[in-house]
Formats: structure tokens, sequence, C-alpha cells
């Protein structure tokens, strides 16, 4: 039985990862962090199940920050894949807490490759990058041989881990790889993001809870995918012979006004009756035409998102409708 660990597993990416993985047969080992709440709400469907939890999916308490704990789990679980994507992962709060967003994005993720050299037995290692990473893209699309050019402090700590990773597979011929995710969302995306702020406002006006939603710049554009695609390429590439570098994107560009128009024609609304743009909500710095070609992913891994960005905004204010209205 393959064995894998996971940091993040509570996130939304970790949760459909961990779902993948162990339909996959593996046995499978996930980081979380201490804290008052006992829920996970991402997992509890499979912490709730006898036949799997503490059977085949194992939690360890640790943090990024805490690199005693974080190793004490690592060489416990003895994994033959790692995939690394905790730390700080909201972009507008990066130019809040830049320090803590550098610290566990940045730092985290060289301390982990630290211990990785340390193993007994070698790991593969996936990187979770992001797009924020190319920022003011000289080329458009952006490939995996575009150059680095953040404008916001996430993009800056993701940067660094990137070519981090690079530099420890040149140099210390690690098994690693950097998965450059561009955006990706879905019904358990977390209630800061912009999409699922949408998606929710829209059930809750629905259903009367809320009367209007106050949003940033709804010109923004991203291109978007689902997360349920995208964990599948993570897995995809600590499969390869060899360990390469992926841009992950659909390749499709869309606006934050598109999210809107779609999440309220979903239930039926007029959105023009409910969305207040908020100048406070704005970005200092908004990165300029991110969208990536997977072309590479395509012939390589021969990996294509299921989902498009239709279907996804639907599956999420449906979601959320249903949670609301239970």
């Amino acid at each position: 039985m393959p064995r894998a660990f996971i940091t993040g597993i509570t996130g939304q990416d970790g949760s459909y990862l961990a779902e993948l993985l162990l339909e996959k047969g593996y046995e499978l080992h996930g980081v979380v962090r201490r804290t008052s709440a006992l829920t996970r709400s991402r997992l509890d469907h499979l912490y709730r199940d006898p036949a799997i939890y503490g059977r085949r999916l194992f939690l360890h308490y640790a943090d990024l920050d805490d690199p005693t704990t974080l190793r004490r789990a690592l060489f416990k679980a003895a994994p033959q894949e790692v995939y690394h994507l905790a730390g700080q992962s909201h972009v507008g709060l990066s130019f809040d807490l830049p320090e803590s967003t550098c610290e566990l994005t940045a730092m985290g993720t060289l301390r982990l490759l630290e211990m990785l050299r340390d193993l007994p037995a070698p790991a593969r290692f996936f990187h979770a990058s992001s797009c924020e990473v190319f920022g003011q893209p000289a080329q458009v699309p952006q490939d995996e041989q575009t150059s680095l050019a953040p404008v916001t402090p996430y993009g800056c700590a993701k940067a660094f881990a990137t070519q981090m990773v690079s530099v420890y597979r040149a140099s210390f011929g690690l098994f690693a790889s950097n998965g450059i995710m561009f955006n990706h969302e879905s019904p358990r995306r977390g209630e800061n993001f912009a999409t699922q702020k949408i998606c929710r406002a829209a059930a809750a006006i629905k259903l009367g809870r809320e009367r209007e939603v106050s949003l940033g710049n709804t010109a923004a554009e991203r291109d978007w995918g689902h997360a349920r695609d995208y964990v599948r390429a993570m897995w995809l590439m600590l499969q390869q012979e060899r360990p390469e570098d992926y841009v992950i994107a659909t390749g499709r560009v869309h606006r934050v006004q598109d999210v809107i128009e779609i999440a309220f024609a979903t239930v039926g609304l007029d959105w023009r009756e409910h969305v207040r743009q908020d100048p406070r909500l704005f970005r200092p710095a908004e990165p300029q035409r991110l969208v990536g070609n997977a072309a590479k992913a395509r012939r390589q891994l021969g990996w294509e998102p299921a989902t498009t960005f239709e279907e996804m905004i639907r599956e999420m204010t449906e979601a959320a409708l249903r949670q609301l209205a239970a």
C-alpha cells in the first residue's frame, strides 16, 4: 500500500486530494493544526468512517512554523509521496499579513525540503505553486518558461518557494515538482474568497437571509478551474519518470462579473438589484491577465480539466443553497 503525506489536508485541495488517494488505495497521513475546534468539515465524512480513519487515514498535529512537530509527523509517516499544499493561501490577506505569509508559505516550504533530504528513504515531493508568481507577465498565456514577476506578498512568497524547489531538485537530486496552479474553486472553497462569497451571497439573498453583497473589482479576470480536476494533476505529476514543473490551467479567462451573473442566474435573481461595489475592497496591486497554457500537462500527463467554469459556479451556488437551507 503506497503511503502519502499531505500538508494542508483540511483545506479545499487537501480534502479532494485525500479522497482521490484513498480511492487509489493509499495509506494517507495528513497534517492538521491544533486548534480548539474539533470540526474539520471538509474531512468529516472520512473522519467519521471507521473503515477509513485510523486504518488508512491518519492525522498528525503539526505546523509549518513548528519544525519539530512537522519533522516528527513526516518521519513517523515515512511516505513515498509528499504533497505540500499548506500555507497562507489568501492573496488579499497577504497585504495585511506579509510577514506571516512569507513565514508559512516561503520558509515553511524550505523547512520541508530540508526535512526531505534527511528522510531515510527518498520521497517524491509536490509543491503547490501559484499563478500569482507571474504577477505582471511578459507573455500571455503563461507557461513553464514565463519569467516570475510577482506583485503581491503572496506571489513573492510562492515565487521563493517555487525556486527553492527547483534548486533542491537540481542540487540535491530530489524528485520535486512544482505545480503552477491557476485559480481553482469548488463548493469547499473558503468563504473569504471572491467566488465563494458571491455564490453564498446569491444563495442567502434567494433565501431572504441577506439583501445585498459588497464586492471589490468585478472587472478582475482569472483563469478559473475546478479543484477536483486540479488535484488529479498533482497526483499525475508524482507518477512520472522524472520530476518537472507544470502549469495547470484551463486556458480560458473569466471576469468576477461572470461569476456574479452565473451565480445569480442559478437562483433566478437579477444581480443588478443586489450587488454593490465597494472601493475599500480593491487590492493595492492586481495581477494582470493571468491565463495559463497547460499544453505541457496535456501532452506529458494526459491531463484535461473535466468541469467547465459555468458548471463549477452553478455547482458552488447550488451547494451553498442546500447548505444554507438545511
